[in-house]
């Protein structure tokens, strides 16, 4: 199979889909690897660190899309690549299809193969490409919401670890999964007051077993929400529903309860964002104030911190990749379960559930694509 790895395109995206590493594990699978020039560099990886891999470089994306079976990116495909995108050819990458309808329409009309990373789906019901993203992610989230405190930033002015004599910030966690745990720990780790929410009591139970003493778990409500964000001095906003938008846990009338200057942190925006009033922002320009409150929302945090992000992600993405090369999509998604929730537009039909009731649209079986 010829495999092509783009150089990323959307705003301040320093990641690159695989490592020269990555390259020559396909190459000993016997696969053609077309990488596009410079699309590692911000990452640390150098277009002569890919040649020496065995990958062949290529000088522009129409390239890769005219002569590679299967293309990876990071991010979603934007409008200047739609028309590139060829009939069966596959496409893998995070698509969040769920958060933009005119992608899901770009990619019906293309009848392509689109296998999203954040939908490859494990028994036991882990997101194994989407896993490493959210723990940078949740990571993240708990620096930016204490920077953005400082009063230089617009923030009320506390460090959320406080100091002897002083109380520490209050942290709110919505979410217990990845994003929310790696959260928790940063949070936990600066000596925070933490709080995190989620519908399942066995997450929390396995939670209180794992978290330090000022890591306090309950069941999420709306009235546990309304109650704590008028304590909170950061919000993450860390809720996932695989595959379909992110619902609203708050809305207008909490934020203005809140207290000015203090900070949410919208990691659920790539899916539509969890907060009412959530829009996407870049590295270049990330917050935004609404009554008060400061918004961070930035749609690829992880982009900032580019090396470890890109190191992490082919360690989770390699083996799928490799699998859908050696096999082909279809008996790769027949043979590995894993696979088979990923395939989210298939030859101009949807066949993720999520995606479907975002927009009204038929869901298929994948089984009923395949030959």
């Amino acid at each position: 199979m010829i495999v092509g790895i783009l150089k990323e395109i959307k705003p301040e995206e320093n990641r690159v889909s695989m490592t020269p590493a990555g390259v020559e594990v396909m190459k000993h699978n016997g696969h053609t690897v077309l990488v596009e020039k410079s699309a590692g560099i911000s990452s640390g990886f150098g277009d002569a660190t890919f040649a020496g891999a065995g990958a062949e470089m290529v000088d522009a994306p129409d390239e890769i899309y005219a002569r590679c079976d299967m293309v990876m990116h990071v991010k979603e495909p934007l409008p200047s690549e739609y028309e590139l995108i060829r009939e069966g050819q596959v496409v893998f990458t995070y698509l969040h299809l769920a958060a933009s309808e005119e992608l899901t329409s770009a990619l019906i009309k293309s009848r392509s193969i689109d296998i999203a990373y954040e939908t490859i789906q494990k028994e036991d019901g882990t997101l194994p490409l989407l896993t490493p993203m959210s723990e940078v992610a949740g990571r993240m989230a708990i620096q930016q919401g204490a920077k953005y405190l400082e009063m230089a930033q617009g923030g009320q002015g506390v460090l959320l670890g406080g100091v002897p004599g002083v109380d520490p910030g209050t942290v709110l966690i919505i979410g217990g999964g990845v994003v929310g745990a790696n959260a928790a720990k940063m949070a936990c780790g600066l000596g925070a007051k933490v709080y995190v929410l989620d519908a399942s009591l066995e997450r929390l139970r396995y939670l209180s077993d794992v978290m330090p003493r000022n890591c306090f778990l309950l069941m999420s409500s709306p009235a546990t929400i309304r109650k704590l964000v008028r304590e909170a001095h950061v919000v993450v906003g860390a809720v996932l529903i695989p595959g379909a938008k992110a619902p609203k846990v708050i809305s207008r009338d909490m934020l203005k309860t809140m207290k000015k200057g203090s900070v949410v942190v919208d990691v659920a925006i790539d899916q539509g964002g969890c907060f009412e009033t959530s829009k996407p922002t870049t590295h270049s320009d990330p917050i935004y104030e609404v009554e008060g409150v400061v918004h961070y929302c930035v749609s690829n945090m992880p982009g900032a911190v580019a090396k470890t992000s890109t190191l992490a992600l082919t360690n989770a993405t390699l083996p799928y990749a490799v699998e859908l090369a050696n096999k082909g999509w279809e008996r790769a998604i027949k043979e590995n379960p894993d696979i088979r929730p990923g395939a989210n537009v298939i030859n101009g039909l949807v066949t993720c559930s999520g995606v479907a009731d975002a927009f009204g649209i038929e869901c298929v079986l994948v089984e009923s694509c395949l030959s």
